[in-house]
């Protein structure tokens, strides 16, 4: 298992030679992820290995983990999220072979060059496991937007008087 993660492959010659690569990439390194997040402090850790599933697929295994930084949503506050991505991808040339592909087995677009760079296959994979709306699993609203809208409702509510009239 190769430690280093090449800038470029050869999708096709990395099946053949079921190639495998492990390592850290700096989360800095993935531009496309830093715009999403609130830090690009910490690294992410990735396990790929190339090969042929048990239907002679071209595919690639891929693990990562990385923490990542977001800013809550309900508190607007960074929070770390720790991702966890365990996906095979199933490579193929054109769109058409995606029908084809094994159940489980996400579509990797090879192109005509069958040129593929793992940094952005891994950057790819984790853009896809951030949630739509982070939030802080322990986050807490701030304590002046906590309170129950009845404790103030006379105020709060600016129909609290038609309600009233209605009454009478």
């Amino acid at each position: 298992m190769s430690v280093s993660l090449p800038e470029s492959v050869d999708a096709w010659r990395m099946v053949s030679a079921r190639r495998a690569f492990a390592g850290e990439l700096p989360i800095s390194a993935m531009p496309r992820l830093c715009e999403v997040l609130a830090d690009r402090a910490g690294v992410a850790q990735y396990e790929m290995a190339f090969g042929r599933d048990e239907l002679g697929t071209a595919c690639l295994d891929l693990k990562v983990r990385a923490p990542v930084t977001l800013l809550c949503q309900r508190t607007l506050e960074p929070f770390v999220l720790p991702l966890a991505v365990e996906v095979r991808l199933g490579m193929i040339r054109t769109e058409n072979e995606e029908a084809g592909l094994p159940p489980g087995c996400e579509p990797l677009l090879i192109g005509a060059d069958a040129r593929l760079k793992p940094a952005e296959v891994i950057e790819d994979e984790l853009l896809l496991a951030l949630p739509l709306v982070p939030m802080d699993p322990q986050g807490a609203l701030p304590a002046a937007e906590a309170t129950s809208p009845d404790e103030d409702e006379a105020v709060a509510n600016p129909f609290a008087i038609l309600r009233e009239l209605k009454r009478s």
